[in-house]
């Protein structure tokens, strides 16, 4: 299957945007209360033209895109069920998109023939749109942006809604692997709170908040030790307009330190 054909010509209808929280791979094989959300949210979803996914398992030295017709599945982890190795996700990719998203935004972005779709993409768009008939390209996470170069890229981003494509973050609020837990015990007090604080500043609409987590103390440090599973909600947050409310769905942590929140506007 290939991409051939898809018309991103304007149009007056919006796609809404989500932030996914997407835990361990173990979800994209697992029949679980957060894999069967994912499923009912994606059955909830206007068919895109396309996929644009933020994923925060594709880091790079300046920005890319995928723009190959096929992109591989990456099995970027260690230590899983042989079960998850053999999963593929076989969507075509888009590079009619990738070359439009070079010429919406006004940062250079790097046409990319190498990467393909890594877990933090397939592990959630295999219970969103299990058929993989949908285009996807993945948007890489520039390790030399700052935090609010993120966000304005997003907003950048924001003439895709119009174009057909939905565009989807894949990261965890918090998420801290050396405070996991193997066992059903409950999250710790900073976990909770950071991830209460997070969705009380998406309500309230304080990105800039966000934005500048450095600032929200002890609970944001042991919440976010290392940013990019944090990062993609910051390009969701960009691509919200006035007026979208958010709809949160997998609203629990787990494991003790991952926030496994999702949000949806639009």
């Amino acid at each position: 299957m290939t991409s051939m054909g898809v018309d991103f010509t304007p149009s007056a209808e919006k796609m809404p945007v989500l932030f996914v929280g997407h835990g361990s791979p173990l979800n994209a094989i697992e029949d679980n209360e957060f894999s069967r959300a994912w499923e009912e949210a994606g059955k909830a979803l206007p068919r895109p033209k396309a996929i644009l996914c933020v994923s925060a398992h594709w880091e790079s030295a300046g920005a890319k895109t995928t723009a190959m017709e096929k992109p591989r599945t990456i099995h970027d982890f260690g230590g899983f069920p042989t079960e998850l190795y053999q999963q593929q996700y076989p969507a075509p990719g888009s590079p009619d998109l990738a070359r439009l998203i070079q010429e919406i935004v006004p940062t250079p972005v790097d046409l990319d023939m190498e990467w393909g779709l890594d877990h933090g993409t397939w592990s959630v768009l295999k219970h969103l749109f299990p058929r993989a008939d949908v285009p996807v390209v993945q948007l890489s996470l520039d390790r030399a942006k700052t935090p609010a170069q993120h966000y304005e890229l997003g907003q950048a981003l924001k003439p895709l809604r119009h174009r057909g494509v939905l565009i989807v973050g894949s990261g965890n609020m918090v998420h801290n692997l050396r405070l996991i837990c193997w066992d059903d015990r409950p999250a710790p007090d900073w976990a909770e709170a950071f991830d209460e604080t997070l969705r009380q500043l998406i309500v309230a609409g304080d990105h800039q908040s966000i934005i500048d987590y450095p600032h929200l103390g002890r609970n944001a440090a042991l919440s976010i030790p290392t940013n990019e599973h944090f990062l993609p909600l910051l390009y969701i947050l960009g691509l919200k307009d006035d007026g979208e409310e958010p709809r949160f769905f997998t609203d629990k942590l787990t494991m003790c330190s991952l926030s496994m929140r999702s949000v949806r506007f639009g």
